[in-house]
């Protein structure tokens, strides 16, 4: 899987257009925070509806589709329920990162741009997040490229580790 980078900002967003934009939602989030609320804002509260009249909200599993076009340059915007925040741990991000891939392989959707879960709350680390990633899609060849959206700082972190990972690998 190759990764890619954008950074947390509608208009980075509205030019990474791939198919299916991927971002995590924590329950008792409110309004939503990270991509999830760029996207809220863009679809003028429509997730944040949702979550009011409790048709979505947040719990860990719990998945939702959303349309995205014509407001956004993405046909689906797939939310993942975190659970709550401060419950966030490795094992909460690895299942959420195993139903990331299970989705979006049976969505035949070989690229996506995904913020990963927890990263918008700094649950989980940039390096440590991308550990698992790789370790987790490594693999499987349903998944082309992801683009992360993620601050530069954490861009550069990830890079770094991803490097690490595959010279690792090679030297296995």
């Amino acid at each position: 899987m190759e990764l890619r980078f954008t950074l947390p900002h509608l208009r980075k967003l509205d030019l990474a257009g791939t198919e299916v934009l991927v971002c995590g939602f924590a329950e008792g989030e409110r309004p939503p925070k990270g991509v999830a609320g760029l996207v809220d804002w863009r679809l003028v509260g429509r997730i944040s509806r949702l979550v009011a009249s409790g048709f979505v909200t947040g719990a860990l599993g719990e998945t939702l589709l959303v349309p995205g076009r014509p407001k956004l340059p993405f046909d689906k915007v797939l939310l993942f329920g975190v659970g709550q925040s401060r419950d966030f741990s490795e094992l909460v991000f690895r299942a959420v990162v195993e139903k990331v891939l299970g989705t979006l392989e049976g969505l035949k959707a070989r690229t996506a741009v995904v913020e990963l879960p927890g990263r918008h709350f700094d649950g989980i680390s940039p390096e440590r997040a991308a550990d698992i990633l790789l370790e987790m899609a490594g693999g499987r060849s349903e998944h082309d490229a992801w683009t992360l959206v993620e601050p530069l700082d954490a861009q550069r972190v990830i890079a770094q580790q991803t490097i690490l990972e595959r010279r690792r690998v090679r030297q296995l």
